[in-house]
């Protein structure tokens, strides 16, 4: 098994319509092996905020097509020895197209306006997979009952 960081290292914002989502991160199957999400790491990048707001992660999986656009992201090794990641990911509100066939709510999670949140599976079996060489992908939807809430995300996968 591998493990690799899907870091964007952006700041993203959430949609300027309050309480509207956006597609803002998806990871899709590679051929070889299949890929797990095992963390997702989110924080909110606000500044000097009068009201405290939350920011909401939706992670969906799609079982037609797999989601595309956005900028990619080229999956880096935690240890250097190791292989490229077989998977393919990208990033961008606005910008990523979520794919079809279903989606299946996966995983919930927020974090405050100026504040961390994140999720880890607890234990191999609770790893959000997607199979190798299939059409699947998992995309992360952000939503904020404020508009244009700045936030960053990352992810650890493993292969």
């Amino acid at each position: 098994m591998f493990v690799y960081g899907v870091v964007p290292g952006a700041i993203q914002t959430s949609n300027a319509t309050p309480t509207t989502e956006n597609d803002c991160f998806f990871i899709a199957a590679g051929t070889g092996r299949a890929t797990s999400l095992i963390g997702l790491y989110v924080h909110g990048r606000g500044a000097g905020l009068t009201a405290i707001s939350g920011i909401s992660f939706r992670v969906k999986k799609w079982f037609t097509t797999a989601a595309a656009g956005g900028t990619a992201i080229t999956p880096s090794p935690r240890d250097p020895g190791a292989q490229a990641s077989k998977c393919t990911a990208g990033y961008a509100v606005g910008a990523v197209t979520p794919g079809t066939g279903g989606p299946t709510l996966m995983l919930s999670i927020g974090c405050g306006a100026a504040g961390p949140g994140g999720w880890v599976a607890p234990n191999p079996d609770a790893a959000l997979l997607v199979e190798s060489g299939s059409a699947d992908s998992l995309d992360v939807f952000n939503a904020s009952g404020t508009a244009s809430l700045n936030f960053e995300l990352s992810a650890e996968v493993q292969e």
